[in-house]
């Protein structure tokens, strides 16, 4: 089978997106390894050269209009080059598929990471639920089979955009293999040194932005005796973080740390004693299985897709109930027996999530988008 990817995200973005798109070529190219992957690469980029070290051929914009302008190849040159590469079916990882597409005779499919700028509009502006919604809607509709990347999603799908649920396929997403190689004590504490941590801290990954909801945290930890590390690129909601930091004296008890290399995050997901993740909202939430792969437990906001994700063996609190993180936080750091038997019976769960069974499902996936 020959695929096609649109493959900006791959090339381009260092977070979710990226991740994904990066993972599922990853996993194909090892486990799927007679399939022929084509990467449309809207501008050629240094950015991940082990991408291009995969079994993979990658397509660039042809002609000089549309190098210079390679947003609108993508958006529509994209589907002339597809009909040259004689492909069996083209894949949109990111809720996208290129104009034209639906004139060509191969099978379409998209990924739908969520549709939280109709669920929770407020986080979005006017501009880009505009410019989202044309495009899922555009997606969704001419796509042959679409996979969303939890059941949360998938009922989203229905709820807001009217999908036939027949057409959604789940298939959840692994993470990177590093953060499930057990780092040494040594490794452990040279990267706590390297930051100036010591002792236990508590732990949270993701973008430093209003739905990631780090303020529940500070609120949490205020007056106790536990501390805090956030992991995460700043967005303009990190002032408000740093201000509550300073206004209430906590820049001893709170470390923000952002631009942490793959090692480092790894070693700082095994040192934690608790990931803590009280997101108001997401399509899946990564961050989840890396803790449970690295041997964290994890306290997770309650509802929407944290379960399928966490598991049972995670503990569930209001997303913007500080006192209930604050509980929480405490029953486990006071029961150091509970927290190893969480971390343990997470592990366990977090299986699902490894490269086989990834593999396992995406080949599945592509067989019924091609029956």
């Amino acid at each position: 089978m020959r695929i096609g990817y649109d493959a900006k995200r791959i090339f381009h973005n260092s977070t979710g997106l990226g991740n994904y798109g990066r993972d599922v070529v990853r996993i194909l190219t090892e486990y799927a390894g007679d399939w022929e992957l084509v990467l449309f690469n809207p501008k050629r980029s240094k950015r991940y050269p082990g991408i291009l070290e995969l079994p993979l051929s990658v397509a660039y914009p042809k002609g000089w209009f549309w190098n210079l302008v390679p947003s609108l190849w993508r958006l529509w040159g994209i589907s002339r080059q597809i009909r040259k590469e004689k492909l069996d079916a083209y894949h949109g990882l990111s809720g996208e598929l290129p104009m034209g597409i639906n004139r060509l005779r191969i099978r379409k499919s998209v990924t739908v990471h969520d549709v939280i700028f109709l669920s929770h509009p407020h986080f979005y502006s006017r501009t880009d639920r505009w410019i989202y919604t044309l495009k899922v809607k555009y997606a969704v509709r001419i796509a042959d089979r679409i996979l969303a990347i939890s059941e949360q999603t998938k009922k989203d799908l229905v709820d807001y955009l009217g999908v036939d649920p027949e057409k959604i396929e789940v298939v959840y997403q692994g993470c990177n293999d590093i953060y499930k190689q057990k780092q040494s004590a040594a490794q452990i504490e040279a990267v706590k040194q390297k930051f100036g941590l010591k002792g236990e801290y508590l732990l949270n990954v993701g973008t430093i932005q209003e739905r990631k909801n780090a303020l529940t945290l500070l609120k949490a930890i205020k007056d106790t005796p536990y501390k805090l590390v956030l992991v995460g690129s700043p967005k303009s909601y990190e002032r408000k973080v740093r201000e509550y930091i300073a206004t209430n004296k906590m820049e001893q008890q709170v470390r923000i740390l952002s631009n942490t290399g793959k090692e480092d995050l790894a070693a700082l997901y095994q040192g934690a004693s608790i990931f803590c993740y009280p997101s108001l909202c997401e399509g899946f939430g990564i961050p989840i299985i890396e803790a449970l792969f690295s041997g964290t437990p994890v306290i997770a906001s309650a509802g929407g897709c944290f379960p399928e994700a966490a598991g049972p063996s995670a503990v569930y609190v209001p997303a913007t109930d500080p006192e209930a993180f604050r509980k929480a936080i405490t029953n486990w750091m006071e029961a150091p027996e509970k927290r190893n038997q969480a971390a343990s019976e997470g592990l366990d769960y977090v299986q699902r999530f490894t490269d086989e069974n990834v593999a396992a499902n995406l080949k599945q996936f592509y067989k019924n988008l091609m029956s």
